[in-house]
């Protein structure tokens, strides 16, 4: 399965929309967003490698060392529907996200990313990176997110 080309993007947190809003509509739709529980790693996991992109699965595993745990789900009833998680590959870095293609286009993904925005705002950020941002025009529209330009220096490595 092959990787979308991607951007770095950067979110202003102090200036995101709220997700209770967004919470309260797909609750009455039967999804239930909520930070994910310890014993729920083996159910993201395979989720992610039966659904999405396998690759992320080891990078998601991390969120569930982190304390709090830095990994949003969305079910419908039992069925796992969407994750979101951060601070698991860089600190301060969103991602992966994905939610299950029969459940896009109902706002599960707006509402991970808000989840875990607002989260990293109360760990103290004031902005956060979108670590290879796949769909630029999603997250511009649901959180504001900004293209770091491509001439900004990168990092070479020790060499």
């Amino acid at each position: 399965m092959e990787r979308p080309a991607s951007i770095d993007m950067l979110v202003p947190l102090l200036a995101m929309p709220p997700v209770a809003p967004l919470r309260e509509r797909l609750r009455g739709q039967g999804i239930e967003v909520r930070r994910a529980k310890v014993w729920e790693a083996s159910l993201l996991r395979d989720f992610i490698v039966e659904h999405l992109f396998p690759p992320w699965a080891e990078e998601a595993a991390v969120a569930f060392s982190n304390k709090p745990i830095s990994a949003f789900l969305a079910f419908d009833g039992v069925r796992t529907v969407g994750f979101a998680a951060y601070e698991c590959t860089y600190r301060g870095v969103f991602g992966p996200i994905g939610v299950d293609a029969p459940y896009r286009e109902r706002g599960i993904a707006t509402a991970l990313l808000l989840e875990s925005l607002a989260s990293m705002r109360e760990m103290g950020y004031i902005y956060a990176i979108i670590g290879q941002a796949g769909p630029r025009r999603f997250f511009e529209k649901a959180c504001g997110a900004l293209a770091v330009p491509e001439d900004w220096p990168k990092y070479v490595g020790d060499g």
